[in-house]
């Protein structure tokens, strides 16, 4: 049987997600000087609008102050932002929406997004953009499934085909040494990516928050969208 590519094998919400990352970002390209600014404006996440401290607010008002939860998501710095984040989507999304469904991904992506910026908003006062939050849940949530098929070397089930593996519980994941490890190292890197960002990147900055709340905003709440039963034990010794 002819092996089937990644990117035609995900789910159609997946494709369907990755297809409005790249639109919005073609758009732009054709989109002059001023009017790219405009909707970076109205897209991005923003502190500003919620800081309530009596100067003037940026544009978009009510609508974007609430919608700018979901749109900075789908807005990205440039072509190697876009890029980055679309691979580390594809890997993670893909096998998340094969086990919870379309809708149940949708609406879980998106709340990891949220996450990412209500841990962002307290820290920093410049607008965010981009998926990374919002990806980052999805590599939380895959702590609560993935260990079994990795010790078991089953790819298939690693990468959320044919029988699911067992749901981990939120319990027994934050015991579990292995997710342990996995949630200190990714704080650790991504505080030592904050700290080494302005000698590497110069004037660009990683939204770290965003990668640390979307992720735990993942681990803690994928049990709510995952129709599977959760095992209440550790689904394999951790050593």
């Amino acid at each position: 049987m002819r092996e089937r590519q990644p990117i035609f094998n995900a789910p159609a919400v997946v494709v369907a997600l990755l297809a409005a990352f790249v639109a919005v970002h073609l758009v732009r390209s054709f989109l002059s000087e001023a009017a790219d600014e405009r909707l970076i404006q109205l897209w991005a996440f923003d502190p500003a609008r919620l800081r309530g401290d009596g100067l003037p607010a940026p544009a978009g008002g009510l609508v974007a102050t609430v919608s700018q939860f979901v749109t900075h998501v789908f807005t990205h710095g440039d072509l190697a932002h876009l890029l980055i984040n679309s691979a580390w989507f594809l890997a993670f999304a893909t096998p998340v929406a094969r086990r919870i469904g379309h809708m149940r991904f949708l609406a879980f992506f998106l709340l990891c997004g949220v996450g990412g910026a209500l841990l962002y908003l307290p820290f920093n006062e410049a607008p965010m953009v981009g998926a990374s939050g919002a990806v980052s849940g999805l590599m939380g949530a895959a702590m609560r499934f993935l260990f079994v098929p990795l010790s078991e070397r089953n790819i298939d089930a690693l990468a959320g085909e044919g029988h699911q593996p067992p749901l981990m519980s939120l319990a027994a994941a934050l015991r579990d040494k292995r997710v342990i490890v996995v949630v200190a190292v990714w704080t650790l890197l991504n505080l030592v990516f904050a700290w080494a960002a302005p000698y590497l990147l110069g004037e660009r900055n990683i939204a770290w928050e965003a990668h640390i709340g979307g992720f735990f905003t993942g681990l803690l709440t994928f049990g709510w969208f995952d129709p599977i039963p959760p095992v209440h034990h550790d689904s394999a010794p951790a050593e």
